[in-house]
């Protein structure tokens, strides 16, 4: 049985798909496409076989006057990545200037956070481009991974430069923003646009446990600091042993987390519409580390700027660092999240944002605290304030209720948002 296609002939005829029994028009013609009788096209030495979803696309398309579909596309940029990608260059630049040319210390400020965030909107295009190719779980796990450079360039600096107040604040602060601002801000953009939204009932329950467990663990030393435990004398140790056991943590759960899920993207609930990849899988994956790290080397522009830039402006240290370095930091997830939110890519969204505080509680932290005695830096423990312990306790146990029952709404959302502008204002005065 041949399948039959609909060609541009008077009174409707209809002519075999696979041009079987045509005749052509130049029987003796160069390699190319050859007219048939009908009107329709039949293929030349090297095209695709009649039939096939791309010649049937192919004609589709030139019957209602669209572009065609391109066998091997996998460089097109539209409009709008060309801006993007020449923004963003500019403002780095711009900041680059302000950091080591001209510039006062607000405006290298003001500069350094504009690069920031156009790089974060740089990093959020290709994650949207990364489609179907590594599934929610592993896409979560790359765009945490490299949206925490930045932190970490900004903690590695600050410890070297003896901050170590600063860097426990922003390592608080960067899993408040994340469970709290920006997975709120996720839920109220989601909601207010495509009502009720799913989340992955067993991803949302698996991360939410494993965060919860994390968090613990990292603030175990804390908590025997305040009870005057005998181990709160060796404080410096116990937090290189907890650093260690996180860690190993997060590499048996590593497989699991990059898993690819088996359902393609266009059935999952939650995903929203979705178009197909514009850039191949190369351009992809380098737009996103070169943007990655050059937030990161930014964002130590950004710090740099920030220190005189508190003083002009009356911000005391223990705000800027749980607030202001914790957001900077974190504004490739602030800007990702929300975009797949308001795409209707609520379970994309929720895996990026939920997917850095873990990394930071199994990673980033345990990580600073083992390189800041190897590399000879100020020492850094996970010894935390009672306030920083409280403010990370609170966040957890509010964002795993809200978040265990795999469905989110808009109201929950602002409800975050609330509780973290409130715990905020309680860091204003230092």
């Amino acid at each position: 049985m041949h399948l039959l296609g609909r060609s541009n002939a008077p009174n409707g005829c209809i002519v075999p798909a696979s041009g079987v029994g045509v005749p052509d028009a130049g029987a003796g013609a160069a390699a190319g496409p050859r007219a048939s009788v009908a009107g329709t096209v039949s293929p030349g030495p090297g095209a695709p076989p009649r039939g096939t979803m791309l010649t049937m696309a192919t004609e589709g398309a030139t019957r209602t006057g669209q572009q065609p579909p391109t066998a091997g596309r996998g460089h097109h940029f539209v409009r709008s990545d060309l801006v993007l990608l020449t923004g963003a260059a500019a403002s780095v630049g711009l900041a680059a200037v302000t950091r080591y040319a001209v510039g006062g210390d607000v405006v290298a400020f003001v500069c350094s956070a504009a690069a920031v965030a156009l790089l974060a909107s740089v990093v959020g295009r290709s994650v949207e481009q990364l489609g179907d190719r590594f599934g929610p779980g592993a896409t979560g796990v790359l765009q945490s991974a490299l949206g925490n450079l930045p932190e970490l360039f900004i903690a590695i600096f600050a410890l070297k430069a003896g901050l170590v107040a600063v860097v426990q604040a922003a390592l608080i602060g960067s899993i408040l923003a994340n469970l709290l601002l920006v997975l709120g801000l996720c839920f109220v953009v989601g909601g207010l646009r495509h009502g009720t939204q799913p989340l992955g009932s067993e991803r949302a329950r698996g991360i939410t446990v494993m965060l919860l467990l994390s968090v613990t663990a990292m603030v175990i030393p804390s908590l025997a600091h305040f009870v005057h435990t005998p181990a709160a004398e060796h404080e410096k140790a116990l937090s290189i042993i907890a650093s260690v056991f996180l860690l190993a943590l997060f590499v048996l759960t590593l497989p699991a987390s990059i898993k690819k899920n088996r359902t393609p993207l266009s059935e999952e609930p939650g995903t929203g519409e979705h178009e197909a990849p514009r850039w191949a899988l190369p351009v992809a994956v380098g737009l996103l580390a070169a943007a990655a790290v050059l937030a990161a080397f930014v964002s130590d522009w950004f710090v740099y700027a920030l220190q005189p830039a508190m003083q002009s402006l009356g911000v005391s240290e223990a705000f800027a660092g749980l607030v202001v370095v914790a957001i900077a930091g974190n504004a490739i997830e602030n800007v990702v999240g929300i975009q797949l939110a308001a795409k209707n890519q609520s379970e994309y969204a929720f895996a990026v944002v939920i997917n850095s505080p873990l990394q930071i509680a199994l990673v980033l932290a345990p990580l600073l605290v083992i390189l800041s005695s190897v590399l000879g830096f100020a020492s850094l423990t996970l010894v935390f304030s009672p306030m920083l312990v409280v403010a990370v306790a609170i966040a957890v146990l509010v964002s795993a209720f809200i978040t265990f029952d795999g469905k989110s709404n808009w109201i929950e959302g602002a409800a975050m948002i609330a509780v973290y502008g409130i715990i905020a204002a309680a860091f204003w005065w230092g």
